[in-house]
């Protein structure tokens, strides 16, 4: 595959002096600003039914041009990188900054620091590879078990390229790999069918993750994943204890717990937690974090979409509610500094607080004795889809996989088990943590405000202490 040459948007649309003379025109009186450059590239092949379905390359560029006046921000953005077309966004954001009067904030600190490739993931394999690649994990699967009776694979991997302008002159470049490889089966018997899904991805290449070793793992647990809902009895509905599962469970704190944390809801009164820094939010032992700096992480960004450099926010400690994830101009009118968490899903939007990798630390109990202790409940290992609402943090989550759990004694598996409470109770209810810390695979996306960034989570093995169980069983 032909490599394609970097994105330099000053040497092939623009001179870079005009350009900044055009950026400060825009923010001059104002708080803040920035010209996001961006160029992405993606790709997809979708194997389904036994055959090809989809593949796609998607090719973007563009510009957003941003100028912040205290709680009000103008922001425009274009296809075409002109002086043109910047001298049009320009006059558009600086509409937001009126008579000025503003004091233009200092620039974030500079990094040098290397989180993930800058190669492209896309030319790591041949297109036709990538197919063959595909029908392997179908006839794989198929192989393993006469009850599969539907596979659907993808491989996908994309190339994002920023560069953010700052009217003080400060260049942040950052160029970001992203890939990913997931398998969903059906099985069916006796006329009923059940499914699984697995996949892993992050920033980093493509080779590692199409090799047999990696996506033949991924299609094992699909599988057993299908086969166990394929023998599993009506969920119990109720209030009882639950298990949550390492790793991909924390899916629900994230949801429950992470965005009520974020910066904006903070400042606007709008979240459950607002008011109660420095106050005990959770059991105590319970520790959260928000680090993008892990290497290779889908979360992780070595600056976010402002030039910040990324970082680890403690968010609670020990209990206690230390700090809230903050972009630029959050943090300003909040008084405190950002925290490398002002993302957005690309050039055609503002930024805004957003999580990078969200993580519950692990505590020093073994997952076990954590299942052992409940007396009446579910251990839930695999999470779907969930609903919050970020003002109470109320949440429903739906089990992909859970078991019935009996004095300590883990019984038969349960199907359309779904969770239900509200973050910061569960918090307060957290009575036991795993030492058995894990992240998840690396598929997460999250959505705000219509905005998607890719995210990632994590936790150990978590014994929670009086949840709603919502399920069919009479």
């Amino acid at each position: 595959m032909t490599e394609t040459a970097p994105f330099r948007p000053f040497e092939t649309h623009l001179d870079d002096a005009r350009a900044l003379s055009i950026l400060r025109s825009a923010t001059e009186g104002a708080d803040d600003g920035e010209l996001y450059f961006e160029r992405r590239r993606s790709e997809a092949l979708v194997f389904d039914d036994g055959r090809l379905k989809t593949a796609s390359y998607d090719a973007s560029e563009g510009f957003g041009l941003r100028a912040v006046n205290g709680e009000t921000a103008g922001y425009a953005h274009s296809t075409e990188i002109s002086e043109a077309a910047l001298t049009r966004a320009a006059e558009t954001a600086r509409l937001a900054v009126g008579a000025g009067g503003g004091s233009l904030a200092e620039a974030p600190g500079k990094t040098n620091r290397r989180l993930y490739t800058d190669a492209d993931p896309m030319a790591d394999a041949s297109f036709p590879v990538k197919v063959e690649v595909l029908r392997e994990i179908d006839a794989y699967a198929r192989a393993k078990d006469p009850r599969v009776v539907q596979v659907s694979a993808t491989v996908a991997a994309s190339l994002q390229e920023v560069h953010i302008l700052r009217p003080d002159g400060t260049l942040v470049s950052d160029t970001r790999p992203m890939t990913r490889v997931n398998v969903s089966v059906i099985v069916e018997q006796d006329g009923r069918r059940e499914s699984g899904s697995h996949g892993g991805g992050g920033r980093a290449g493509l080779t590692a993750l199409i090799q047999p070793e990696s996506w033949q793992a991924s299609v094992d647990e699909a599988l057993r994943v299908a086969l166990v809902n394929l023998a599993a009895e009506p969920a119990p509905a109720g209030q009882m204890d639950v298990v949550l599962g390492a790793g991909w469970p924390g899916i629900l704190l994230h949801e429950a717990v992470g965005h009520g944390l974020e910066g904006d809801f903070n400042r606007k009164g709008t979240s459950a937690f607002a008011g109660l820094m420095g106050q005990q939010v959770a059991a105590r032992g319970v520790t959260v974090v928000d680090d993008g700096t892990l290497p290779d992480r889908r979360g992780s960004i070595a600056v976010d979409d402002e030039g910040t450099p990324s970082s680890r926010t403690v968010l609670i400690e020990d209990g206690i509610l230390t700090g809230f994830m903050q972009d630029r101009q959050n943090a300003r009118l909040m008084g405190v500094a950002p925290t490398g968490n002002g993302r957005r899903q690309s050039f055609a939007h503002k930024p805004m607080p957003r999580m990078t990798n969200t993580i519950m630390l692990g505590g020093d109990s073994a997952p076990a004795d954590l299942v052992a202790e409940i007396r009446d409940g579910i251990w839930a290992v695999g999470f779907g889809g969930g609903q919050v609402d970020i003002t109470n943090g109320k949440f429903v989550f739906s089990c992909t996989e859970a078991y019935r759990v009996k004095n300590g004694i883990v019984g038969a598996p349960v199907k359309g088990a779904t969770l239900i409470g509200d973050g910061p109770t569960a918090l307060h209810r957290v009575r036991g943590l795993g030492n058995d810390l894990a992240l998840d695979p690396g598929l997460g996306s999250c959505g705000k405000d219509g905005q998607w960034v890719p995210v990632g989570v994590g936790q150990p093995t978590v014994l929670i202490g009086g949840l709603t169980v919502g399920g069919s069983a009479a």
